[in-house]
Protein backbone atom coordinates (compact mmCIF):
# COMPACT_ATOMS: atom_id res chain seq x y z
CA UNK A 1 0.00 0.00 0.00
CA UNK A 2 1.26 3.45 -0.90
CA UNK A 3 0.36 6.38 1.36
CA UNK A 4 1.02 10.03 0.61
CA UNK A 5 1.36 12.38 3.59
CA UNK A 6 0.59 15.99 2.69
CA UNK A 7 2.00 18.57 5.07
CA UNK A 8 3.12 22.17 5.47
CA UNK A 9 6.86 21.74 4.97
CA UNK A 10 7.71 18.12 5.65
CA UNK A 11 9.96 18.14 8.70
CA UNK A 12 7.77 16.55 11.36
CA UNK A 13 5.85 14.59 8.75
CA UNK A 14 9.07 12.96 7.53
CA UNK A 15 9.56 11.64 11.07
CA UNK A 16 6.05 10.18 10.99
CA UNK A 17 6.77 8.72 7.55
CA UNK A 18 9.75 6.80 8.97
CA UNK A 19 7.67 5.55 11.92
CA UNK A 20 4.95 4.36 9.55
CA UNK A 21 7.40 2.45 7.36
CA UNK A 22 8.96 0.85 10.44
CA UNK A 23 5.48 -0.11 11.67
CA UNK A 24 4.74 -1.67 8.28
CA UNK A 25 7.87 -3.84 8.45
CA UNK A 26 7.10 -4.90 12.03
CA UNK A 27 3.48 -5.76 11.20
CA UNK A 28 4.10 -7.50 7.88
CA UNK A 29 2.28 -4.79 5.91
CA UNK A 30 3.66 -3.80 2.53
CA UNK A 31 3.75 -0.07 3.21
CA UNK A 32 5.40 2.70 1.24
CA UNK A 33 4.99 6.22 2.64
CA UNK A 34 6.06 9.56 1.20
CA UNK A 35 5.72 13.04 2.68
CA UNK A 36 5.30 16.04 0.40
CA UNK A 37 4.44 19.69 1.02
CA UNK A 38 0.98 20.94 0.05
CA UNK A 39 2.39 22.57 -3.07
CA UNK A 40 3.83 19.31 -4.39
CA UNK A 41 1.14 16.67 -4.03
CA UNK A 42 -0.78 17.41 -7.23
CA UNK A 43 1.98 16.00 -9.42
CA UNK A 44 2.22 12.66 -7.60
CA UNK A 45 -1.02 11.82 -5.81
CA UNK A 46 -2.23 9.53 -8.62
CA UNK A 47 0.51 7.04 -7.70
CA UNK A 48 -0.84 6.52 -4.15
CA UNK A 49 -3.61 4.43 -2.62
CA UNK A 50 -4.47 6.87 0.16
CA UNK A 51 -3.72 10.53 0.90
CA UNK A 52 -3.42 11.86 4.45
CA UNK A 53 -3.46 15.55 5.30
CA UNK A 54 -1.39 16.64 8.31
CA UNK A 55 -3.25 18.47 11.11
CA UNK A 56 -1.43 21.77 10.59
CA UNK A 57 -3.01 22.10 7.14
CA UNK A 58 -6.35 20.43 7.89
CA UNK A 59 -8.04 23.52 6.46
CA UNK A 60 -6.84 22.26 3.05
CA UNK A 61 -8.64 18.91 3.37
CA UNK A 62 -11.58 19.93 1.17
CA UNK A 63 -9.23 21.25 -1.52
CA UNK A 64 -7.24 18.00 -1.56
CA UNK A 65 -10.46 15.95 -1.79
CA UNK A 66 -11.66 18.06 -4.72
CA UNK A 67 -8.33 17.62 -6.52
CA UNK A 68 -7.80 13.93 -5.78
CA UNK A 69 -11.18 12.70 -7.00
CA UNK A 70 -11.41 8.93 -6.72
CA UNK A 71 -8.69 8.66 -4.07
CA UNK A 72 -9.34 8.11 -0.37
CA UNK A 73 -8.33 11.31 1.45
CA UNK A 74 -8.36 11.80 5.20
CA UNK A 75 -6.98 13.95 7.95
CA UNK A 76 -4.46 12.69 10.48
CA UNK A 77 -5.78 13.10 14.01
CA UNK A 78 -3.79 15.78 15.87
CA UNK A 79 -2.98 13.57 18.86
CA UNK A 80 -2.01 10.59 16.70
CA UNK A 81 0.20 12.88 14.62
CA UNK A 82 1.91 14.43 17.64
CA UNK A 83 2.48 11.11 19.38
CA UNK A 84 3.35 9.22 16.20
CA UNK A 85 0.56 6.73 16.94
CA UNK A 86 0.88 4.74 13.74
CA UNK A 87 -1.50 2.04 14.95
CA UNK A 88 -4.39 4.53 15.08
CA UNK A 89 -3.33 6.25 11.87
CA UNK A 90 -3.36 2.93 10.03
CA UNK A 91 -6.79 2.07 11.46
CA UNK A 92 -8.02 5.30 9.89
CA UNK A 93 -6.26 4.51 6.61
CA UNK A 94 -8.04 1.16 6.50
CA UNK A 95 -11.34 2.95 7.20
CA UNK A 96 -10.71 5.52 4.43
CA UNK A 97 -9.88 2.73 1.98
CA UNK A 98 -13.04 0.78 2.91
CA UNK A 99 -15.18 3.90 2.48
CA UNK A 100 -13.73 4.44 -0.97
CA UNK A 101 -14.72 1.00 -2.25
Amino acid sequence: MKILLICANGLSTSILMQKMEKWGRENSRDLSVKAVPMGGYEDVYQEYDCLLVAPQISYKLKEVRETAVGKPVGEINTMDYGLGNVENIMKNVDKYLAEGE
